[in-house]
């Protein structure tokens, strides 16, 4: 029996750079979507809960936020399973499709003065969509770039993915920013919040139009044109790739609370507990996303280049080490302090971002790759990423530290560290249809045509 090479290196540079930004594209308006709630947080906040505590209203507000965590894995099961039997482009096309109808509902809610409990409820529901439709985009979108790759730029193609992560959320918060500068309160609570949801209709279809253009990745293309073979079913997926999952799940859940705590946390922590101007918050919030995006394909070519478990124990010393001294640094209250602790901050998230996005990948065997990061990835992000501004809202009211959060960020820095160092090195492996990434040690058994000779 034989057993092929990904075709990736035939794919020509030109119609690489075309898939990774179309991917890029289409990633970016769905987050774009997923991402506007949480800058939005404070004002959602009065909008569909009764007047009375600000701290209990955002803790109301954010617990919605994490609600929508809670589909993603089912999302991830679903468009998982679906993306290893029918393809990678339809459910692509499907997930941004399904977010954009969700968070233009949002948009559309009534307040809670004019339908009481409904509102909060009807917001929920329209979480849950969002996650459940974010539950199959993000390791799709990764897994649908690098099965396009050259086995040895696998981390260069798929960091292009979490810089549009961060891209995505950079324009969440531009946007809220002018809205801010540019209303009064009064406008803002009134209609002006509305304003990013209703623009997910647009930019929803013009993210439809593009995935559905995009061809089948060539390695998924030969699991469909090789022999027929069954899908594994998600029970057998489980069993088969629980210890890969769990190790990777456990390293994921600092990459999940890390981008959080950077990206949608820090501008309530700044406006809540360390009293900045909204404007300045949101102005230093996008200032650093924007700084993230920039630097993740940068450490995407590193990645490839020393390797995934290095970058791995790289980015849990960095978030270790610096998130106490940033928070120390936020809590100074300007707009340079605030900026800088973002900075310090965002090296060890992207870092995470990056050597995530590409374990995604070599972490599994091309007919369940996709279910099996979906779930792993989701699972992760359920527990500390839709928690994180939660927990983090909770543990200074709790402890009366500004810090808390800080030091939650370092206690599971530590634990990703252990994960790092016991993580075997996938950098350079080939992958080839339908079995495990193949170690360097044995590509002297690969034929002239590409084919992996099994004893």
């Amino acid at each position: 029996m034989s057993e092929h090479t990904t075709d990736a290196s035939a794919v020509e540079p030109a119609t690489l750079r075309k898939i990774t930004m179309a991917a890029v594209a289409g990633t970016v308006i769905e987050w774009f979507d997923f991402a506007i709630y949480g800058f939005m947080a404070p004002v959602i906040a009065v909008t569909f809960f009764p007047e009375g505590d600000r701290v209990a209203g955002l803790l109301q507000t954010f617990a919605i936020f994490a609600v929508a965590f809670a589909l993603r894995p089912f999302g991830g099961a679903y468009f998982g399973v679906m993306g290893d039997r029918l393809g990678r482009k339809k459910v692509l096309a499907l997930t941004v499709l399904l977010m954009s109808i969700a968070t233009a509902a949002i948009g559309l809610l009534p307040n809670y003065h004019a339908i009481g409990i409904w509102a909060p409820i009807l917001l929920t529901l329209a979480r849950c969509l969002q996650g459940f439709s974010a539950g199959g985009e993000y390791a799709g979108a990764v897994t649908y770039v690098i099965e396009h790759a050259p086995d040895d730029q696998r981390s260069r193609y798929s960091s292009w993915m979490p810089a549009a992560t961060f891209a995505s959320f950079a324009l969440a918060g531009l946007v809220s920013y002018l809205l801010t500068v540019g209303l009064s309160n009064e406008e803002m609570n009134a209609w002006g919040w509305r304003v990013p949801f209703l623009l997910a209709a647009p930019l929803g279809l013009v993210a439809v139009y593009i995935r559905r253009r995009l061809d089948e990745s060539p390695l998924f293309q030969k699991v469909l044109d090789g022999p027929a073979t069954a899908h594994a079913p998600l029970r057998q997926t489980m069993r088969e790739q629980c210890v890969p999952m769990l190790r990777l799940g456990a390293y994921i859940s600092l990459t999940a609370l890390s981008f959080y705590i950077f990206s949608t946390y820090m501008t309530t922590f700044l406006r809540t507990v360390v009293g900045m101007q909204p404007a300045q918050v949101l102005l230093s919030n996008v200032l650093a996303l924007t700084f993230a995006a920039a630097l993740a394909p940068f450490l995407g070519r590193i990645c490839d280049r020393v390797g995934r478990r290095p970058t791995m124990v790289a980015s849990a010393l960095l978030l270790g080490g610096l998130s106490v001294p940033a928070y120390i640094l936020a809590s100074n209250g300007t707009l340079g302090s605030a900026l800088s602790a973002q900075i310090l901050l965002s090296v060890g998230a992207v870092a995470a971002n990056v050597v995530t996005a590409v374990l995604l990948c070599e972490a599994f065997p091309t007919r369940v790759r996709y279910t099996a990061s979906a779930i792993t990835y989701n699972i992760a992000y359920a527990v500390f990423g839709g928690t994180a501004p939660f927990v983090a809202t909770l543990l200074i009211a709790a402890s009366g530290d500004r810090l808390a959060p800080a030091i939650y960020i370092t206690a599971v820095a530590g634990l990703a560290l252990i994960v790092a160092l016991l993580t075997p090195e996938t950098a350079g492996r080939l992958f080839h249809a339908d079995a495990d990434p193949v170690p360097e040690s044995r590509r002297s058994d690969l034929s002239t045509d590409g084919a992996i000779q099994e004893a």
